[in-house]
């Protein structure tokens, strides 16, 4: 089975970037797709990004359209989630997770393999 292992949360101002990185690892992560969730504190887990399994395709969330970038990279075997201009509702607990099927996916009950996460805090 795939692991999943987060990376690069941290603390930034309000109009900020931040990088995050998930790196995956075992014989079988090359057929997966993998997203990114969020997590805020008294809220549900919600879809952020979807990367295929090529990283060809994409898909995200209508709140982080324009703003976030979702990119996978096989030579390193990670995924990686670009985000500019931050806001504090950015500010959540960040998942990588990972579905077997072969079709992007959005839905959390689609994906069998979770990261611990990483969390980023968005200040104004």
């Amino acid at each position: 089975q795939v692991q999943l292992v987060e990376s690069g949360g941290g603390w930034v101002q309000t109009g900020g970037s931040l990088n995050l990185s998930c790196a995956a690892s075992g014989r079988t992560s090359p057929t997966y797709n993998l997203a990114w969730f969020r997590q805020a504190p008294g809220s549900q887990r919600e879809f952020v990004a979807s990367v295929g399994r090529t990283g060809e395709r994409s898909a995200y969330a209508d709140s982080v359209k324009g703003r976030f970038t979702a990119t996978r990279d096989g030579k390193k075997n990670t995924l990686a989630l670009e985000m500019n201009n931050l806001n504090p509702g950015d500010s959540a607990v960040y998942y990588c997770a990972a579905t077997r099927s072969p079709v992007l996916q959005t839905a959390e009950s689609k994906f069998v393999v979770w990261g611990q996460g990483t969390q980023v805090t968005v200040s104004s």
